[in-house]
């Protein structure tokens, strides 16, 4: 027969983790029953609560000889059901908040990608408005830069060079002609009378006659 030494030292040895209630009444026949419910205040899964309790029967000496043999595989599996159902509702929870995390993530760069796509989209926009005005120069300035927009840098980069080559200055010698001076025939020939060139005439004979 077990002493009460010896009852709570083999309670010890069961390594169960959580409250272990005990709970002895009387029977017929001199025999007692025996509720054992554990619980555990740690676990947050609500499905520990359909665990039912371990119920034993049996005299006082029956229950002596094999109180311990029988509850002690029951009450571990339960208390390691119950732990591992506790570690489940952890991981659950992480989960939870990682997922949640992830996706408010995924929003926040979903937003941060549209909002991007959007000021591109603009620019862009805003340059075709003023191609068509042939006003290029001021359309190129408006093509987003590389460095802000990496992932299009060769649409940027094609359409910076349309627009250059609507806007560079050509050649000076390719577009102006060479401006020759014209002499006037007038300085050259001066357009004389009849009268003034028998005038010149009649001085240059009396200059001949006084010598």
């Amino acid at each position: 027969m077990a002493t009460i030494t010896n009852f709570f030292n083999q309670i010890a040895q069961l390594n169960f983790t959580g409250n272990l209630q005990l709970t002895i009444a009387k029977g017929a026949e001199n025999n007692l029953i025996i509720s054992i419910m554990l619980q555990n205040d740690g676990c947050a899964d609500t499905a520990k609560n359909i665990i039912p309790p371990l119920s034993l029967r049996g005299t006082a000496e029956e229950l002596d000889n094999g109180f311990f043999q029988t509850i002690t595989t029951p009450i571990q599996t339960a208390s390691g059901l119950m732990v591992n159902m506790e570690g489940f509702m952890k991981q659950l929870e992480q989960a939870k908040k990682q997922s949640a995390m992830e996706k408010e993530k995924a929003d926040r760069q979903k937003k941060e990608q549209e909002a991007k796509d959007k000021k591109f989209n603009d620019a862009m926009a805003k340059a075709d408005e003023l191609e068509k005005e042939s006003r290029f120069r001021e359309a190129w300035m408006k093509v987003p830069e590389m460095a802000e927009f990496p992932e299009k840098a060769d649409e940027i980069r094609r359409r910076k060079t349309a627009l250059s080559d609507k806007f560079a200055t050509p050649s000076l010698f390719g577009t102006m002609e060479e401006v020759k001076p014209e002499h006037s025939k007038e300085g050259l020939y001066p357009d004389y009378s009849a009268d003034e060139v028998e005038k010149e005439k009649e001085l240059e004979n009396e200059d001949e006659q006084e010598y």
